[in-house]
């Protein structure tokens, strides 16, 4: 049943490149979840998968964060649900919604001047408070 998960029109993972594995899950199911394993945990190497270019895999691996191992493999925690096959469709949900999510090139930044209005404010401003925090000191009583 292992087929070609499509996460774009150019970006095709092979279903062979995920491994899930069930654990036992907390939360809602009361006495069901101490004895199914509900929870998925999705791994997907990510550092080494040839459906990735080179630009995605980096945007990928940073927008993972915490998520990704040292070793560029991603992993996924998916336990939301109570049954074991939605756990599964959320996870791997989540695994392609992250790689959409990094074949979006950020727009660069463009660097801005701020106006001279905006200065003079920001200088009122700092007068002010100097002013305020002038008015707050105590007075010398040698007058």
């Amino acid at each position: 049943m292992k087929g070609v998960i499509q996460v774009t029109e150019t970006i095709a993972i092979d279903e062979a490149e995920i491994q899930e594995t069930f654990v036992h899950s907390s939360g809602p199911g009361g006495q069901n979840v101490n004895k199914t394993a509900t929870a998925v945990q999705l791994r997907f190497d990510a550092a080494h998968s040839p459906a990735l270019p080179d630009d995605v895999r980096q945007r990928l691996l940073r927008l993972a964060g915490n998520r990704a191992t040292q070793d560029g493999v991603l992993i996924i925690d998916a336990r939301r649900f109570r049954t074991q096959e939605r756990n599964r469709q959320d996870a791997l949900d989540r695994l392609v919604a992250l790689i959409q999510q990094a074949t979006r090139k950020p727009t660069p930044r463009r660097r801005t001047r701020p106006t001279r209005a905006s200065r003079q404010r920001r200088l009122e401003a700092k007068r002010q408070r100097g002013q305020t925090k002038r008015l707050r000191r105590a007075v010398p009583e040698d007058l």
